[in-house]
């Protein structure tokens, strides 16, 4: 009988043979179709710590959904775009730039949805003003509610909200709801909320979930983020804002007094269409199943207004990085200024060269973040662009503590916004499942104008002299948090 034993030396062989084989491997796969900042990231990862490098690109590597589920996205693209391809939403205004009509085809060909004229839409910048409002308007309903929101409780503060929904479905209402399991799991009134929704008789489902055991699972910080209400395809709300308390109901939130400060929109006009589009096309993600809308999704009717609106979604379901695309083209576009607000804003190197240049080309640029952070991480990989930043001349306006400024939005000149659930940063260009909204029309932007106002008031400018006497400690910190940010 033959006996084969290895020493020491062999075990060290075999070791170095593996590490080898695991390096060259890496520089063959993780750069592809990767941007370089990630995939320098990756390498560097799996190089230094080899085994939880390996484990942690396994595990979250890939910033794609299953194959599948991609396929469904493209299936409902194609469809979108050939339904509407000859079909009128309203009346758009006359005069758009060029540049603004391109913008429009760029969004149409990655995300489908079409333009839309003779839209109304109204920002509400008070917490529970919004949920008040959603609730009034679910108790309007008459034939059907969509709701999606990726953070979903029903707690104190949005009883109203949920006291609506039941009355809706006890008059014969179909009530549908979608949110984020990760994001809600584990989370106060996460089973509370569960019962209560089945104990109504809403039509429910977990988006995204990650239950490896009953066959469904993606990569598992994968989120959809979005955050839209649609009332018997005639009225909308979309923006920044949860269904939950403005503190979230954590306790450590709760003990640093935090509370979050959104904006949610209103909306009628043809536009609400679009919007219910990207419902029932992540309702038919979950599902598998296709809705037989209650109402024609392209039977329009012509609102109130007159705002040229275009819904782009965005997300690891599609191909490009849609969100990301719009707010590059928008800064380069702007003549005269560029305000920005986002609680997350942790730029790729394409949207730090365009927001800088903005400067450079004398454009009056500002920048709305919170003083105070609620994921450290982000937090301090926000701060290591303030100096650049500052260098090149945007103006930094810091949303006094304790409150969590959570808007999203950016308006440009005096015509156009953009405005919904996506962060500038690396989760929102690539993770998360977002909704956002052009809008062309100077009544849309003087009133968004008016909600920067309001945060200007209550927020602190950071200069570059403040800046400049940060403690080592905190550039180390924002240093390496800012390392961590291309682990895509």
């Amino acid at each position: 009988m033959l006996t084969i034993t290895f020493s020491a030396t062999w075990w060290l062989v075999l070791v170095f043979i593996f590490d080898m084989v695991v390096r060259i491997a890496a520089i063959i796969v993780v750069p592809r179709n990767r941007r370089p900042g990630s995939a320098t990231a990756w390498l560097l990862a799996i190089y230094f710590i080899p085994l939880i490098g390996v484990l942690l690109f396994l595990l979250i590597g890939n910033p794609r959904l299953p194959r599948k589920r991609r396929r469904k996205q493209r299936a409902i693209n194609d469809y979108i775009r050939e339904t509407s391809e000859q079909l009128a939403f309203g009346t758009l205004r006359p005069n758009a730039p060029e540049w603004f009509t391109s913008l429009v085809t760029l969004n149409r060909n990655l995300g489908a949805m079409p333009i839309t004229g003779d839209n109304s839409a109204h920002l509400i910048s008070e917490y529970q003003e919004s949920l008040d409002a959603m609730a009034a308007e679910i108790d309007r309903a008459q034939s059907f509610v969509h709701c999606e929101f990726y953070i979903l409780q029903a707690d104190e503060s949005t009883e109203g909200f949920f006291s609506a929904l039941e009355r809706a479905a006890a008059r014969g209402v179909r009530v549908r709801v979608l949110l984020d399991h990760w994001a809600n799991r584990g989370k106060p009134y996460y089973k509370r909320t569960l019962k209560r929704l089945t104990a109504m008789g809403a039509e429910w489902h977990l988006m995204l979930p990650v239950q490896p055991f009953k066959g469904r699972y993606q990569r598992p910080d994968l989120r959809n983020h979005r955050k839209l209400l649609v009332v018997d395809g005639l009225v909308a709300f979309m923006g920044s804002q949860n269904v939950t308390d403005s503190t979230y109901n954590l306790r450590k939130n709760i003990k640093r007094g935090l509370h979050w400060v959104d904006l949610m929109a209103r909306m009628e006009g043809p536009v609400v269409a679009s919007i219910d589009a990207v419902f029932l096309s992540d309702w038919y993600s979950e599902t598998d199943e296709v809705i037989e809308t209650e109402r024609d999704l392209f039977s329009v009717s012509t609102g109130p207004g007159d705002l040229d609106c275009q819904i782009v979604p965005s997300g690891p379901g599609f191909d490009f990085e849609n969100n990301l695309r719009l707010f590059l083209g928008l800064m380069h576009s702007a003549q005269r200024k560029v305000i920005v607000v986002s609680p997350y804003f942790v730029p790729d190197e394409a949207l730090l060269l365009a927001i800088t240049t903005a400067c450079h080309r004398g454009l009056q640029v500002e920048l709305f973040v919170s003083e105070e952070g609620d994921q450290a991480i982000v937090y301090h990989a926000q701060r290591s662009y303030y100096e650049v930043l500052l260098r090149a001349g945007v103006k930094i306006w810091m949303y006094k503590k304790p409150y969590i400024l959570h808007s999203k939005s950016m308006s440009i000149d005096d015509e156009i916004a953009i405005f919904g659930s996506s962060n500038m940063d690396m989760r929102s260009f690539g993770l998360n499942m977002e909704i956002s909204m052009l809008v062309r029309g100077t009544e849309f932007v003087e009133e968004l104008r008016g909600v920067e106002d309001k945060y200007r008031r209550v927020s602190r400018e950071l200069t570059l002299d403040e800046w400049t006497q940060q403690p080592l400690r905190s550039t180390v910190l924002d240093n390496l948090a800012r390392l961590t940010s291309a682990l895509q």
